[in-house]
């Protein structure tokens, strides 16, 4: 009966100490104030979300290659890799291939010849001195002429150099040419993508993969700096894991406010949502979450102290050495692996029993001291128990408050 009593006597020999602490307290002076506010628990929504990690990088499907349709030589670089560029920009200068300089110095000098026969011709028809037919084939020939200039023209042999400007405000995303380099036609010279058409290339851990699919929002911010987040969507996931990292790739296509912030290659940190649900929540910094942690915390560090003590006072009145205790755990080890979970129970008393057998060389008294050890382990779990569910409880009457 004492040993049942225990317990409550010691909780209610605290809470007269208490009692008495604060009737000296409020036998004492005021001393200043405290402000204690209370909030409500709320319901709110949480987000089950997928980590990955990645960078910015140029939309494939709005990036283009500037080439230009005839060869040339590149005489001048006004940009570099990466750079910002506005609409018209210079972006390099080109003098055209000496092949098709000449070309177009041949169809210039065909068109002039063109010109003075067609001259002559007229001249000699209003003389009567050519058909109607010449007149018309002069008059072609000029036509023609005057076609293939346009066409020379066209290909760049019209001008010593040329200029490629930037189509529209973007970013140059790679050089193909260098200094000096002479070109093919066709041949690409830099990659360039318009401003606002930014994507996220990302990397995920594989076992996520099945749980993505297109269209999740997924919540970006820079690695670096204070910038603030962007909302993107998951346009694409991959479906093969990259050998160089080890992630499934991942595509997300970023807000028109993205271009204005990051730049190509800025580094990024994603969250991907994959669920919602709703819970109960106390706002964090709110005195009844603190208080409630405070008191729920006390109760765990009282309750660890007191399952050591208690049944530790209880082995030593016993007289059960620590061996004993040490070679029953070895043995409740040993039995869980034997038999699951009943086996670390039995393990634990053959191993005590044993244990005062071989000290006090007599079976009952064995048993005996075995039965207080097992009390006093007893006690320990029961204390252990009643902490967390006091613990529990004060949780649980905090979001019942209003």
């Amino acid at each position: 009966m004492n040993r049942v009593l225990l317990l409550p006597l010691l909780c209610l020999l605290l809470a007269a100490c208490s009692h008495g602490a604060a009737d000296d307290e409020e036998a004492a002076p005021d001393k200043g104030q405290v402000a204690v506010t209370t909030a409500t628990p709320v319901q709110q929504i949480f987000h089950d979300s997928v980590e990955a990690w990645g960078s910015a990088a140029g939309d494939p499907q709005r990036a283009r290659a500037i080439s230009l349709a005839h060869g040339g030589q590149v005489v001048a670089l006004h940009v570099a890799a990466g750079q910002s560029v506005r609409r018209g920009q210079p972006l390099l200068t080109i003098a055209p291939d000496p092949a098709a300089r000449s070309a177009y110095q041949q169809a210039q000098s065909a068109l002039s010849l063109a010109s003075g026969e067609l001259r002559r011709t007229e001249q000699l028809a209003a003389q009567r001195l050519a058909t109607q037919s010449q007149l018309a084939t002069a008059r072609k020939a000029l036509a023609d002429a005057q076609t293939a200039l346009e066409a020379q023209r066209a290909l760049g042999g019209g001008s010593a150099q040329e200029t490629v400007s930037a189509p529209a405000d973007g970013v140059v995303g790679a050089l193909s040419v260098g200094l000096g380099e002479r070109f093919a036609a066709n041949a690409p010279l830099l990659s360039f993508t318009p401003a606002h058409a930014l994507v996220a290339q990302l990397g995920v851990q594989p076992e996520d993969g099945a749980r993505l699919h297109a269209g999740m929002p997924v919540q970006l911010r820079s690695v670096y700096g204070d910038k603030a987040g962007f909302v993107g969507s998951l346009r694409m996931i991959g479906q093969s894991v990259d050998p160089q990292t080890h992630l499934l790739g991942a595509q997300v296509e970023l807000p028109a406010e993205a271009g204005a912030a990051l730049v190509v290659g800025a580094a990024l940190d994603a969250q991907i949502r994959t669920a919602d649900f709703t819970a109960w929540a106390v706002p964090r910094g709110d005195a009844l979450a603190w208080t409630t942690l405070g008191i729920a915390v006390a109760i765990v560090v009282v309750g660890s102290v007191v399952k050591y003590l208690l049944p530790g006072k209880r082995l030593k009145e016993a007289g059960v050495p620590g061996r004993t205790l040490a070679l029953g755990a070895v043995l409740g080890i040993v039995g869980f692996f034997v038999v699951p979970i009943v086996g670390l129970f039995l393990g634990f008393v053959l191993g005590v029993y044993l244990g005062e057998h071989t000290r006090l060389k007599d079976g009952r008294k064995a048993w005996a001291s075995t039965r207080k050890a097992l009390a006093a382990v007893g006690w320990s779990i029961a204390i252990e128990l009643f902490a967390g569910l006091l613990a529990a409880g004060v949780w649980v009457g905090a979001l019942t408050l209003a």
